[in-house]
């Protein structure tokens, strides 16, 4: 198999959706002739030329509702929003007309449209240009969210994602562009379907994103047996996957590159209090990041973002009380 950083993983995921699909299309702002910001769209204007692939003024609100426009006319676009909070200007295309085309129309119409965005913390972008912000559209009934965290994930999720005939929001952990692995074009993975990446008996970690890497260092280093689930998709989450890890368990942690308010795993650790109430061994907890804004200078972004060591620290003292234990900002009086 061949190794591809995760950037160009998903240069080759869209090259090989728009070989096999003349309906696919790709634009936004300078993906075609700069192949994009970050490389993601390296390769694509030269080979499938500037009618499929098109620069776009800055205009993300102009763009994303040309994209829903072209998608209800029988096309697959796939457009980019350099960074997470740019679609604030472009929330209303996508989840007021893209995310509802199907139920207004009565199922006559569909928007199999992608929106990838590039997310998260790592790279000293500071506080507008670092966040994940999965809640913007979590809450959004139409829309299907997804995250990769490795060169595979990316590649295999991001070809479900152009396929699936309705809207796909792919967050796109930028501190892992860079980032080399193994990659099999031939390997398919579903929308909804989480990866268990380590097996274990003692605890489970559920992450997302650059905290999937995160829960698997902290597994490495622990002397527990502590299984890790990629969990891929936010909307819709594999209930079935995480249910039998837990019950094979008995405990939960969620990693989560989001403030503590309003993440993503509070939907996880309800889910799972609600369906074994009084057979978990410990309660379920969420290790976040603080409700403040992410910190430009580099040593406190690093210690903004949940790190292996303080992952693990948490789960040391889970297990030894049996509580919830405090995050770091609690404990050192911030």
């Amino acid at each position: 198999m061949p190794a591809m950083r995760v950037r160009q993983a998903i240069a080759t995921a869209i090259a090989d959706e728009m070989r096999t699909d003349p309906t696919v299309i790709v634009f936004g702002e300078d993906i075609a002739a700069a192949e994009g910001p970050f490389k993601t769209t390296e390769g694509l204007l030269e080979e499938f030329g500037p009618i499929r692939v098109r620069d776009t003024p800055i205009s993300e609100m102009a763009f994303t509702g040309a994209a829903v426009g072209a998608a209800t006319m029988g096309l697959k676009p796939v457009i980019e929003i350099m960074f997470m909070e740019f679609l604030g200007v472009a929330l209303d295309q996508l989840v007021t007309e893209g995310a509802k085309m199907r139920y207004l129309s009565n199922g006559k119409l569909s928007v199999p449209m992608v929106v990838r965005a590039s997310v998260g913390g790592g790279l000293g972008f500071g506080g507008q240009h670092s966040q994940t912000l999965e809640n913007w559209v979590a809450a959004t009934p139409g829309l299907k969210v997804l995250s990769p965290s490795d060169a595979q994930s990316a590649y295999s999720l991001l070809r479900a994602a152009i396929q699936d005939p309705d809207p796909v929001m792919f967050l796109e952990p930028r501190v892992t562009y860079a980032e080399r692995g193994e990659v099999d074009t031939n390997l398919k993975m579903e929308i909804g379907k989480a990866r268990v990446v380590k097996p274990g008996k003692d605890l489970t970690i559920v992450a997302l994103g650059q905290m999937t890497n995160i829960a698997r260092e902290a597994a490495a280093a622990s002397s527990l047996d502590i299984e890790v689930i990629d969990l891929c998709t936010i909307v819709p989450w594999d209930k079935k996957t995480v249910f039998e890890s837990v019950k094979k368990t008995g405990r939960l942690v969620v990693v989560e590159e989001q403030p503590q308010s309003g993440g993503w795993g509070s939907e996880i650790v309800a889910a799972v209090s609600a369906e074994f109430f009084g057979e978990l061994k410990s309660p379920p907890i969420r290790i976040t990041c603080p409700n403040v804004p992410v910190p430009y200078n580099g040593g406190l972004e690093a210690r903004f973002l949940p790190n292996a060591t303080e992952v693990n620290y948490l789960i040391d003292q889970l297990m030894a009380t049996g509580k919830a234990p405090q995050p770091w900002w609690i404990r050192e009086g911030f």
